[in-house]
């Protein structure tokens, strides 16, 4: 694999750096904790002003029409601010409507959420635990839905969810609905989460009105590979994350003194530093294989997702752990802006289905490569 990134995507990094360096201090992401707010307004209208919500989007929806690698450099540097924005709306419900919606539903949606005037959702879990066809329980019949999901991110300000259900008896297995979560049969309450910048709700349907996303019975491919796709973005935004924190715990190491020397002289946080670095950049290298892999459809792209969500979710919280530790006593108070990369990687470990989703996605692509090699073997012996 030869990947780079191409001179036009790093400007677009440097943009999107500048705006968020601009708009997006620690005392930003702290207003939308103190205050409850389910995310930042203004942030998010600035970001869509710029273009940056439509990325993907093509432009006769009024999208940029640019590519995953654009989208990629861009969720890194959301990482880099822990930003408090609902981008479940960008890397999942777009995502979605691109892979299996149809002409009206791209119509009526993908303008309004390239512009920043909707926000969208997918809703997949019903229970803690290990998300699979078998989990999926929510019901549609007569185009109704009836069930529960819980910890929908971003569901509390969205204003439309993709929910997987299954219809009748469930034979024809999962499907996808598509529904306003302003109309009515919908109710949603706030669920409380370690990082309260990025939204989640708990939502129950009853006799709610959807339609059909995608073919009937149809719906767990699509599921697969959004998820796919949304890990490789999700491991920018953590590596930007982790990066953030070990140049924190590294600046604060340089200059805090002990005993007349930086505490970043001492060999204890000389190792904790190089551990820090060594999983951030091996993070890195599992995220750019994981963008290679998606931007050129590359049959790997299941396992490469896998193996970069699995080390970037390591390497975050690897890096907001120590950088706590790093910073001492002081590390663990609310003033200090170690905890909002804390939170952040708590929170990302737990998203996209979790991190035994992502292990048992792994060893089963690795599995099933091995076996098709053992055969390819046998053929030409």
């Amino acid at each position: 694999m030869n990947f780079e990134f191409s001179n036009d995507q790093k400007s677009l990094a440097e943009a999107a750096r500048r705006y968020l360096d601009a708009k997006c201090s620690p005392g930003a992401v702290r207003h939308v904790m103190d205050t409850s707010a389910p995310y930042d307004p203004a942030l998010w209208s600035g970001f869509a002003g710029l273009g940056f919500l439509g990325i993907t989007v093509p432009e006769a929806y009024s999208g940029l029409g640019l590519g995953y690698l654009d989208l990629c450099v861009v969720a890194e540097q959301l990482g880099r601010v822990a930003a408090p924005l609902p981008f479940s709306s960008v890397i999942l419900a777009i995502e979605t409507l691109l892979a299996a919606g149809t002409a009206a539903q791209k119509r009526a949606w993908l303008p309004r959420l390239a512009q920043g005037q909707a926000i969208g959702t997918v809703a997949l879990a019903e229970r803690p635990g290990d998300l699979s066809p078998k989990s999926i329980h929510l019901s549609e019949s007569g185009g109704r839905l009836n069930g529960m999901k819980l910890a929908v991110p971003d569901g509390q300000v969205a204003d439309f969810a993709v929910v997987a259900g299954v219809s009748g008896a469930g034979n024809q297995g999962v499907s996808l609905f598509l529904v306003d979560l302003n109309g009515g049969g919908v109710s949603r309450t706030t669920a409380t989460t370690i990082d309260p910048s990025r939204g989640h709700a708990n939502i129950v349907f009853q006799n709610a009105p959807a339609e059909l996303l995608g073919e009937a019975g149809g719906g767990w491919p699509v599921i697969e590979h959004i998820l796919d796709c949304a890990a490789v973005i999700t491991a920018f935004e953590q590596i930007g994350g982790a990066d953030r924190a070990l140049e924190m715990a590294r600046d604060y190491a340089q200059t805090r003194m002990a005993f007349g020397r930086p505490i970043g002289a001492f060999q204890a946080l000389k190792h904790m530093l190089a551990d820090m670095y060594v999983a951030a950049t091996l993070a890195r290298s599992n995220a750019y294989y994981g963008a290679w892999a998606l931007s050129t459809g590359a049959s790997e792209l299941p396992q490469a997702a896998a193996a970069a969500h699995i080390t970037a979710t390591r390497a975050f919280q690897l890096c907001a752990r120590n950088n706590i530790q790093t910073h001492g006593g002081m590390g663990f108070t609310w003033a200090s802006d170690c905890h909002l990369y804390y939170r952040r990687s708590a929170l990302l470990a737990l998203s996209l289905g979790g991190a035994r989703y992502w292990e048992n996605r792994l060893i089963a692509h690795m599995r099933q490569r091995q076996h098709s090699h053992v055969l390819i073997a046998g053929a030409e012996a």
